[in-house]
């Protein structure tokens, strides 16, 4: 890389570091141009992306339908507020409706948005529908959660640096250990006062945990059992991510209440909803909870325009498909690996654990020589690297993909 070159891409990083506060870390790669599952940096040089925005473009990069849904939505109307109607919000949620099986939705821009509202719904539930005294609803959430870093949920966070000096933290949780049903049944059993369970159906940001086979659909029974609300969060694995629509139908499960966001507009517009039948969501009235933005007509366009891409193109089933064959080459490489411990996941959602400990910089390094060799992706929690591609992928890309990954491992065996 010239002088020149490296001037152009350092002068972005100098601006965002001189201008932008510090809440990221990005790895040192200044993109401009995406599609499909590339995406192109200052300089003009192509990478496989890898990360998907966190899984928010499933759909590949700039897909033209989502892209044409934008632009004609913009310049018809983008924005009315909620104080009036507009004729494409009911559209939409009739659309997402259909679309997940569900009564109702309700509309927010983004994931931790999202997030907020359906402990809200869940607590109002309690207390108007179930009967637990007010102020007294508890929810039970699992260790290592991820669920966004607004000041009520990093109260339930173990992240230390999302938690730090940004107490007093917001009361009314109960963390119990991830994927361990006894725990969450003695917590329903001898807590009268539990109004819901929060859980990702596969743990993103915590690595990529998948859980046993069965736990998500014998929590729900206890769930049901003990009338507590099912809460899943589908920012990161729903909307064809893990193979299926979302994660939790691998189980056959149906969740109280659905939260989605991310892959819901491709990428393209912070979308997110919160999903329920009519039971509990007639909880909420007028003045409860809101947003300027949420549910605009851009949103409701784009939302209906990303989930008709899914559909129609069958990315569940691609992501199935491609996740099997993934893992498959992957462990035929980490058999006789000495950087690797194993490769996990659901679909294209998976992770490879490095062999190092969760201070080392090995997988960050392993992620700078990724790029190096033309592929773009992120270490969490020190030691483990997500994989989750754009499921617009195809096979001939897939393998390209598994090339450039174990030739880069091998240079750290």
């Amino acid at each position: 890389m010239s002088v020149m070159e490296q001037t152009a891409s350092q002068k972005a990083i100098d601006l965002e570091n001189k201008y932008g506060a510090h809440n990221y870390h990005p790895l040192p790669v200044v993109l401009h141009r995406g599609e499909g599952v590339y995406v192109w940096d200052v300089e003009g040089k192509k990478y496989y992306d890898f990360l998907s925005a966190y899984s928010a473009v499933n759909q590949g990069h700039c897909h033209p339908k989502i892209v044409a849904a934008v632009t004609e939505q913009s310049k018809t109307l983008a924005l009315t507020s909620r104080a009036f109607y507009n004729d494409m919000l009911g559209k939409y949620e009739e659309f997402a409706c259909d679309f997940f099986g569900f009564d109702k939705l309700l509309p927010m821009n983004t994931g931790a948005e999202a997030v907020e509202t359906a402990l809200k719904i869940c607590r109002k539930w309690a207390y108007e529908k179930k009967g637990l005294d007010e102020n007294e609803a508890e929810i039970v959430v699992c260790a290592n959660n991820f669920h966004g870093r607004t000041t009520t949920i990093i109260s339930f966070s173990n992240d230390p640096v999302a938690r730090k000096n940004f107490g007093p933290y917001t009361k009314g949780f109960i963390k119990i250990e991830y994927d361990n049903l006894d725990a969450l049944e003695q917590e329903l059993e001898n807590n009268k006062n539990i109004a819901g369970f929060l859980v990702e159906p596969i743990q993103g940001e915590a690595g990529v945990y998948v859980p046993s086979e069965g736990y998500l659909s014998k929590a729900k029974a206890l769930c049901d059992k003990y009338n507590v609300l099912f809460i899943a969060d589908e920012v990161q694995t729903g909307i064809a991510r893990t193979g299926k629509i979302l994660a939790c139908d691998h189980e056959n499960v149906k969740p109280d209440l659905l939260i989605l966001g991310k892959a819901l507009s491709g990428g393209a517009y912070p979308v997110s909803a919160v999903l329920a039948d009519d039971e509990i969501m007639s909880v909420i009235q007028p003045g409860n909870h809101g947003s300027t933005f949420g549910g605009n007509p851009v949103a409701a366009a784009v939302a209906m325009a990303a989930l008709s891409v899914v559909r129609d193109e069958k990315l569940a089933e691609n992501a199935e498909k491609l996740g099997k064959l993934f893992r498959s080459e992957l462990n035929k490489f980490i058999e006789t690996s000495k950087i690797t411990k194993l490769v996990r996941g659901k679909g294209l959602l998976n992770a490879i654990v490095i062999n190092d400990g969760e201070d080392s910089d090995t997988a960050w390094n392993i992620c700078l020589k990724l790029r190096d060799n033309g592929l773009l992706a992120k270490p969490t929690h020190g030691n483990i690297i997500r994989f989750a591609p754009p499921l617009v992928m195809n096979e001939e890309q897939l393998m390209d993909c598994v090339s450039i990954i174990i030739k880069t491992l091998k240079e750290f065996e």
